[in-house]
C-alpha cells in the first residue's frame, strides 16, 4: 500500500478519538434525557419524544451533512466572512446527537423496567432521589440496558465512517484516496474492512465480558 501504511495508522486513532468522544457525550445526553422522558412534566417529555424521533427517523448521513454545512453557514454569518467548521468538531456533533436519540430509548426502556417497588421501598427507608438513581434505580438500570448499549456502539465505530464526506481524515478517507491515488480499491477497503471489523470485534468481546461479570444481563 505503498506510504498509506502511517496514514492508516493516523486514521485509525482519529477514528477511535470521534467514536470515543462522540459515544461519551451521547451517553451522558441520552442518560439525562432518559431521566428527563420520566418527569411530570408533559410539555418537556414532548421535547425529548420528538428529538428522539426525529434523530431516528433522519439517516445519519444527512444529519452529518446538515451540522456541517449548517455549521459553517452560521459561523460565516457570525463573523462575516467565510468561516468552514472543522470536519472533527462536526463530527463529534452529529455523531453525539445520533447516539445520544438511540442512548435515550435504551436507557428509557431499562429504567421503565426497573420494578417500582423496590423505588418505592427505596422512598420509605427516607433516601433521596440522587440516592435512590445512585445506588438502587442506577445500578439495574445499566445492567438492562447493557445489550443495547453496546449494540449502539458497535454502529458508532460504523458511523464514522460517514464523517469522510466533509472531509475528516479518518479509515475511511484514507482507503478512499489510497484506492484512487494507487489504483487499487479492493486492496484499500479490505484494509479500512479490518480496522473496522477490528473495532467492533473489541466492542463485541467487551459486551460478552460485562455480561458474564453480571449475570443478570442474560436473564
Amino acid at each position: 500500500m505503498g506510504g498509506f501504511a502511517a496514514q492508516f495508522a493516523a486514521a485509525f486513532m482519529v477514528t477511535v478519538g470521534l467514536a470515543l468522544v462522540s459515544g461519551f457525550l451521547g451517553t451522558v445526553f441520552g442518560l439525562l434525557l432518559a431521566i428527563s422522558k420520566g418527569t411530570p412534566a408533559a410539555r418537556f417529555r414532548s421535547v425529548v419524544t420528538a428529538y428522539t424521533t426525529v434523530v431516528r427517523g433522519v439517516p445519519e448521513l444527512l444529519i452529518i451533512l446538515l451540522i456541517y454545512f449548517g455549521g459553517t453557514t452560521f459561523a460565516s454569518k457570525l463573523a462575516g466572512r467565510y468561516v468552514e467548521v472543522n470536519a472533527f468538531t462536526a463530527g463529534v456533533i452529529a455523531l453525539t446527537v445520533v447516539f445520544s436519540g438511540y442512548a435515550t430509548e435504551a436507557f428509557r426502556g431499562a429504567i421503565a423496567a426497573v420494578p417500582a417497588g423496590q423505588t418505592e421501598a427505596a422512598s420509605s427507608l427516607g433516601l433521596k432521589a440522587w440516592q435512590r438513581w445512585l445506588f438502587i434505580v442506577g445500578p439495574q438500570m445499566l445492567r438492562l440496558a447493557l445489550p443495547a448499549y453496546g449494540n449502539l456502539w458497535i454502529s458508532l465505530f460504523k458511523d464514522t465512517a460517514l464523517v469522510s464526506v466533509v472531509g475528516l481524515t479518518d479509515i475511511m478517507r484514507v482507503a478512499y484516496v489510497g484506492a484512487g491515488s494507487l489504483r487499487a480499491p479492493l486492496t484499500f477497503y479490505l484494509a479500512a474492512s479490518f480496522f473496522y471489523l477490528s473495532l467492533t470485534t473489541i466492542t463485541l468481546l467487551s459486551i460478552r465480558l460485562a455480561e458474564r461479570r453480571y449475570p443478570a444481563f442474560s436473564r
